[in-house]
């Protein structure tokens, strides 16, 4: 791996990482606050993720088993804030709620 390819490469996976944040915590404020803009502006990120994995998938110097683990990574991603935000919700329901 070239320095400029490894410059390259640590970028496209920074900003995975942080449309993968936009996308958790724009989804859990759009579903608390019932915000149909914040929702929209969540699954705008997810899909922004998911370009870029498929970015890192194609254009980086990885080696087949990163750009996989990368690729289902940005997959799980989709299914990580809507388990966590029903799972903290559950854990502040009123006791009567949760019988």
């Amino acid at each position: 791996m070239t320095p400029e390819s490894l410059i390259q490469t640590t970028v496209l996976m920074g900003l995975l990482v942080l449309a993968g944040g936009a996308w958790a915590v724009l989804y859990c404020l759009g579903r608390v606050r019932a915000a149909p803009r914040l929702a929209r502006a969540a699954r705008g990120c997810y899909a922004l993720a998911l370009a870029i994995a498929l970015a890192i998938a194609l254009l980086t110097p990885l080696t087949l088993g990163w750009k996989l683990l990368i690729l289902a990574s940005a997959l799980a991603y989709a299914a990580i804030p809507p388990i966590t935000l029903r799972y903290l919700q559950g854990l502040h329901e009123e006791p009567e709620v949760r019988s």
